[in-house]
């Protein structure tokens, strides 16, 4: 299982919200391009990147942090935030990132989002937020009707890289992860489902790994010392096996 640390950009800093809460904000550094080298050091082998003023405007603002990151470390990154044109997705290419995750426009126009999907398979997830069961979408600002069971069952059959599925009523409380949730979550896929949200102990890394998820995202957890990378890569392998 992926232990993905988060960058969430915002004016240039790395940041973290409580539930998607602009007003609750912490900044954690002005140099994300150094935590960035941080968490590739400590053996991290992907790093997700967030652009939240995108995510609130509808454009990434952050691009020029988002292109020293890709430049300065040697591991792939997965970026997002306000992905809502096909100019903005040839622009993160452009720059370097390796997977490309899109929300709201997906639900808004699923049309334009299928021709993004053929046009770049197995480079773009899904971003599934959702509040209740019911998907979020502009920043979790707005909550649609839209279950989540039905997003996973709709596009199923779709050549996406995954979902990545986020609880936005955990997400910076370290609280722990909803296991019987994601665990029906990830039999409906059918595709590799990242968790976010939640995320505050070895132990909720550990009952991710026996639900079968692909990867995880940690963000606040790193950054306030409640989890140590190193611990948390090895708590995602599975077990070796003994031989006598």
């Amino acid at each position: 299982m992926l232990i993905i640390p988060a960058i969430d950009l915002q004016a240039g800093r790395c940041v973290r919200l409580r539930q998607g809460n602009f007003a609750e904000l912490t900044v954690y550094g002005d140099d994300p391009v150094s935590i960035a080298r941080h968490w590739e050091q400590l053996g991290a082998h992907r790093l997700h990147l967030v652009d939240l003023d995108g995510a609130r405007l509808g454009s990434p603002q952050n691009w020029p942090v988002v292109r020293r990151i890709v430049q300065e470390v040697r591991i792939p990154c997965q970026f997002g935030g306000g992905l809502r044109s096909t100019a903005d997705l040839e622009a993160a290419w452009e720059v370097g990132v390796s997977w490309c995750v899109i929300g709201t426009r997906a639900f808004q126009e699923p049309a334009w989002f299928e021709s993004m999907v053929q046009r770049y398979p197995q480079r773009l997830y899904l971003s599934v937020d959702a509040r209740d069961g019911l998907v979020a979408t502009h920043g979790w600002q707005n909550t649609t009707r839209l279950r989540v069971e039905d997003v996973l069952q709709r596009f199923a059959d779709w050549p996406l890289a995954g979902f990545i599925i986020t609880d936005i009523r955990r997400d910076g409380m370290l609280c722990g992860v909803n296991t019987d949730w994601l665990n029906r979550l990830v039999q409906q896929a059918r595709l590799p489902v990242i968790a976010s949200g939640g995320i505050g102990s070895l132990a909720d890394i550990a009952q991710l790994r026996s639900v079968g998820v692909a990867g995880c995202i940690v963000g606040k957890a790193l950054y306030e010392g409640r989890i140590r990378l190193d611990e948390a890569l090895q708590t995602g392998q599975p077990p070796r096996s003994h031989h006598p």
